[in-house]
């Protein structure tokens, strides 16, 4: 979910930083944001969001020791338990995607064909939509496909934050009982997650980029 969401976010994020020029207020933001590590992340979210002294509109902690027992079902079930989690995950990684679109927007607009569009009398937005977007994405399509590893490796220090259970709390605890097993096989799950995704990131160049296809034919 969270690297939907992160997805889902940057395109348009990455649109709004190219086409404005008044945008570096929220570069800025977006920057500092990335200089924050995960935990300061978390543990902010939780003081301003889920204590009793600012704002308590989520819960603080995770499942009870019953819920728990029943997985993500539980959790699934109880979508308050997702929401800082979650908004933890894409305020540390939704930075380097829409940063990086937000380049290949600006050096796509310097070209021939987007002059021409813009001489036709399209706005800057409209031509960076219909007609940039697609070549702008494809050096940041390693960055999507990067995105479901580099989350489940920032999941250890969300659950252990949020007190949810997971792949990244299981990791954490087989890591400080020294489970050798189950840590292999936790990083076993990223490595392989990784190189499929890899080869996910092979075929939407191909899928983005018809001269890809022509190459490889």
């Amino acid at each position: 979910m969270a690297a939907l969401l992160v997805v889902g976010l940057s395109i348009p994020v990455g649109l709004w930083l190219a086409a404005r020029s008044g945008s570096h207020w929220m570069l800025t933001v977006l920057l500092a944001l990335d200089a924050l590590p995960l935990f300061v992340i978390a543990l902010l979210l939780m003081m301003l969001l889920a204590s009793p002294d600012y704002l308590s509109l989520f819960p603080a902690f995770g499942l009870s020791a019953e819920e728990e027992d029943a997985g993500i079902s539980s959790i699934l079930k109880q979508p308050a338990f997702l929401i800082l989690p979650l908004a933890s995950l894409v305020i540390s990684t939704i930075t380097e995607p829409a940063v990086q679109l937000a380049h290949a927007l600006r050096h796509e607009a310097q070209l021939d064909y987007i002059v021409t569009a813009r001489a036709k009398g399209l706005a800057k937005m409209q031509v960076l939509q219909r007609h940039a977007l697609r070549n702008a994405l494809l050096p940041t399509l390693t960055l999507f496909t990067e995105l479901l590893p580099n989350l489940l490796a920032g999941t250890v220090v969300v659950e252990l934050v949020f007190a949810l259970p997971g792949l990244g709390r299981l990791v954490a605890d087989a890591a400080a009982a020294r489970d050798y097993p189950v840590l292999l096989g936790g990083v076993l799950v990223v490595l392989v997650v990784r190189q499929l995704l890899l080869v996910f990131a092979d075929w939407l160049y191909q899928l983005a980029d018809p001269r890809i296809r022509a190459l490889n034919q």
